[in-house]
């Protein structure tokens, strides 16, 4: 069975500890898309794992790991963070491989990454990590895959500077590189998680252009990035907050901006400890939007949702959602495409009591207070999509599912 696990918001809505709790259950995880711009956070007991190129399935012991050939991987950063995962006891050797498709970052396309984004007219806000570079020229068809690092040809081509940098890695990926579509072929049948990175808002076609990564962050990237047919995917879940958050420039229609919704959203970061996993930045923080949401459930064809950060409500006197737009006037229920349109927008947000007791103390459905309960039907009427499972707080024993992810609906 291939299951899917992508953000169904602007990234940050918890994928990672939604793959590594998955991970207990997969025999295999591929990360199909992005690079070193993401950050999943993976909480076990008192220790913190911050991954940014390496899958988040690697916590859990004895699974193997692949990253795909939609990433674009910057070798440098890929063994400074297995060796810092190795400083926290996690063995990782035998157990990591690299698509030989992947595409590389090279050292000067991080400078290069900045200095674009400096002379733009309207700045994305990079992470600086070179990601959009390496993308493009994978795209202008002039970038060095992993495999290209063993033709002599291309090898000999490159500069002297960048055959000195690459040297050293030609050796220690040489064990990990594979051909994947072999590689999937040999583990069909088995259970595969394919991890994405970002969000489907932060996706390249669908997310808000040109506010957005440079890979692909839906769901149907998967099949690419993961070296299978899209009829081989068998079941697709994405990951949301109980609000919004966004790093960096673009559009944000229900971002928190008034002087009472500021001291809210400056609860909620604390809270949720809203700030980049990659750059520290502090993320903008906004209501959770319906609108964007079922165009997530659709765009990404899901068949459910996992819920997180709800518990950050407890206590609350009441939760907002935006279920619709006011745009020139009109009131509309769909996502513009156009980020000057979501830049006008009015979010219509509607209050909804809070409830007696406490989310984050429940294990199960059954647990989750009356009201909390209430507000999930809202979200699953107005986006026609099941809520199959909830993260309730950080820890692995903090989750649970209404619906086993592992079956085929």
């Amino acid at each position: 069975m291939n299951l899917v696990v992508v953000g169904a918001q602007w990234g940050d809505e918890g994928k990672g500890k939604m793959v590594d709790y998955f991970s207990d259950e997969a025999e295999l995880v591929v990360r199909f898309s992005g690079g070193a711009n993401a950050g999943h956070t993976v909480k076990i007991g008192s220790k913190t794992f911050a991954l940014h190129l390496i899958p988040a399935g690697i916590i859990s012991s004895g699974k193997s790991v692949v990253l795909g050939n939609g990433m674009v991987i910057d070798p440098a950063s890929m063994f400074e963070e297995l060796a810092a995962i190795s400083a926290q006891s996690i063995e990782w050797e035998g157990r990591v491989f690299v698509s030989d498709r992947a595409h590389l970052v090279l050292p000067g396309y991080k400078s290069e990454d900045q200095s674009v984004d400096d002379m733009r007219s309207r700045p994305i806000g990079t992470t600086g990590r070179g990601i959009g570079v390496a993308y493009e020229k994978k795209a202008s068809r002039d970038g060095v895959r992993v495999v290209d690092l063993w033709d002599s040809v291309i090898w000999d081509s490159m500069s002297k500077s960048d055959r000195a940098w690459l040297e050293p890695f030609k050796e220690w990926l040489a064990p990990m590189k594979i051909n994947l579509a072999a590689f999937m072929l040999k583990n069909e049948g088995r259970k595969i998680l394919l991890e994405g990175a970002q969000g489907t808002l932060l996706d390249l076609d669908h997310g808000t252009y040109p506010y957005v990564s440079s890979g692909v962050s839906v769901s149907s990237g998967a099949s690419i990035g993961s070296a299978i047919g899209p009829r081989r995917i068998d079941k697709c879940l994405g990951v949301f907050k109980a609000y919004q958050t966004r790093v960096g420039n673009g559009p944000f229609p229900t971002e928190m901006r008034k002087d009472d919704e500021v001291v809210l959203a400056n609860k909620l970061r604390e809270l949720g400890h809203e700030y980049g996993v990659t750059t520290g930045r502090p993320r903008r923080i906004g209501y959770l939007d319906l609108v964007a949401l079922r165009y997530a459930g659709w765009i990404n064809s899901l068949d459910g949702f996992i819920l997180s950060h709800l518990n950050l409500y407890d206590g609350f006197e009441s939760v907002g959602l935006c279920t619709a737009y006011e745009l020139d006037g009109e009131q509309i229920d769909y996502f513009p495409s156009s980020a000057a349109e979501l830049e006008r927008v009015t979010p219509l947000i509607e209050n909804f009591d809070v409830w007696d007791g406490k989310v984050s103390e429940a294990r199960n459905w059954e647990e989750i207070p009356d009201g909390a309960k209430k507000l999930v039907e809202v979200i699953e009427e107005y986006t026609g999509v099941a809520i199959h499972g909830f993260s309730v707080g950080p820890l692995r024993s903090e989750t649970f599912m209404r619906t086993d992810a592992w079956t085929v609906s």
